[in-house]
């Protein structure tokens, strides 16, 4: 694209070492526990980038707003169901039986459809709250230890769950979706992320696609011209069809992801196995439940990690700073 638009651009290649050496620079900037991977690239890549400029664009939003995520795809084939997704909630026993994990292409396939099937069984609320995060909601709570959970109050947790849901109505449309998570999903998660890791740096971020009155204008358009069976943000790609090259026109969607599971398979495997949930120190705590985190553990080691490296960086995020901060 920098040819064809004949742009100066800048470029830098990264190790797996390079990657490893920020991670703990990238924990020392999150003052409360903070779970999302990418937070490491988007502090290497803030870091290069303020070599060169104090202010910098970003795309933020676009997908929130337009539908660009896997899971926006999938609410599309719920909201407009046939024979198909039918077929695939039918098969769901045996989905399961499939190796998941993020990992490879078929496995994260087998991944996505037992997700989807699962989701086809829940309510609109549910489905949402279980397809945002990496976690079930019960997966979550079993991870407390017995005093942790006398401590958790289930009315507090419930009240603010319906406050954050309270946009997705029983029957629910793209736009209740979009909605949703222009509310929760990017003040709590992007927004926050970019925030944090550019400033690190003093670099300043803008996000054009987040003007007020471009946000407006795109919830006042009918769910197909963002998403259809075939295409996602479709008048955003439509818009400049004739500007950027071919080959960028509906290309499938990259993830900014960090390789979490050989990181825990290979180089960080003593760091969580003997040092941050090694058994003797979650019993300390008092926090977690250790026969739960076994279980995730066994599971990250095994030929079916499925979403366990995710929910493995969310305990080493937690751990990371509560010795920081409390311990």
């Amino acid at each position: 694209m920098a040819n064809h638009l004949k742009t100066n651009h800048t470029v830098f290649s990264l190790t797996n070492d390079d990657l490893l050496a920020h991670l703990h620079h990238t924990l020392d900037y999150l003052d409360e526990p903070f779970a999302d991977s990418s937070a490491l690239n988007v502090f290497i890549l803030s870091k290069e980038t303020r070599k060169h400029a104090t202010v910098a664009l970003s795309g933020d939003g676009a997908d929130e707003l337009l539908a660009g995520y896997n899971k926006h795809a999938a609410f599309q084939r719920i909201i407009n169901k046939g024979w198909q997704e039918n077929l695939i909630g039918g098969l769901a026993p045996i989905w399961k039986l499939l190796p998941q994990s993020r990992n490879s292409a078929w496995s994260n396939k087998f991944r996505q459809l037992t997700r989807f099937a699962e989701g086809m069984k829940l309510t609109s609320q549910d489905r949402y709250w279980q397809w945002a995060g990496f976690a079930k909601e019960a997966q979550a709570f079993d991870l407390l230890s017995g005093q942790s959970k006398e401590k958790f109050n289930q009315q507090d947790y419930e009240k603010r769950k319906q406050d954050l849901l309270k946009t997705i109505p029983a029957h629910e449309s793209m736009r209740d979706i979009l909605l949703t998570d222009v509310n929760l999903v990017l003040p709590n998660d992007m927004l926050t992320k970019v925030d944090l890791m550019s400033m690190a740096h003093g670099l300043e971020i803008r996000v054009p696609f987040l003007d007020y009155r471009l946000v407006n204008f795109i919830f006042s358009l009918p769910d197909d011209y963002k998403i259809t069976r075939s295409i996602r943000k479709r008048i955003l790609q439509d818009a400049f069809r004739d500007v950027l090259p071919k080959e960028l026109y509906n290309r499938p969607k990259k993830g900014f992801e960090v390789p979490l599971l050989k990181w825990f398979r290979k180089e960080l495997k003593s760091w969580i196995t003997e040092d941050l949930l090694a058994e003797k120190y979650i019993q300390e705590q008092g926090i977690f439940s250790y026969s739960e985190i076994k279980k995730l553990l066994n599971q990250l080691f095994s030929t079916n990690p499925q979403d366990a490296p995710a929910r493995i960086w969310a305990l080493i995020v937690f751990q990371s700073w509560y010795r920081k901060y409390i311990r």
